[in-house]
């Protein structure tokens, strides 16, 4: 009999592990059904702007944009669009440096000197480029 008690006792701890177990893998599956808090929206554009400068950047360095420059007229001084004939001023310059994707940074371009000798704009600054650079 005492053999029968050892087995006895071995199916009761056994048993017990099972149900500690069965009560682990509730709480797990209840945890994992829950649907979790969304983040603040604050962090999330401030992420979604962190993700944006930081692909703009490695964009940049893995095709940087050439250096290729319309000769103009030396009397209208000042930056100009690239390759365009359209003065602007840096700010722009720069604006146009950060898109960096050179297909789309050539269409922009080319769309706002359009605009630019349209309106017989004299120097392309930062509000007109906005304005113009609008598809």
């Amino acid at each position: 009999m005492k053999e029968q008690d050892q087995i006895e006792a071995r199916l009761q701890a056994v048993e017990a592990q099972l149900g500690r177990l069965e009560t682990l893998m509730v709480t797990l599956s209840q945890k994992f059904d829950a649907t979790p808090a969304a983040p603040p929206a604050e962090s999330t554009a401030a992420l979604r702007d962190w993700v944006t400068d930081y692909v703009s950047m490695r964009l940049q360095q893995l095709v940087p944009h050439t250096c290729e420059h319309v000769e103009h007229a030396e009397d209208a001084g000042g930056p100009y669009m690239e390759g365009t004939g359209v003065p602007c001023t840096e700010d722009v310059e720069h604006r146009v440096g950060r898109i960096p994707i050179p297909f789309v940074r050539e269409m922009v371009v080319q769309r706002v000197a359009e605009r630019a000798r349209e309106e017989k704009i004299a120097r392309v600054d930062v509000e007109f480029f906005e304005k113009a650079a609008t598809f």
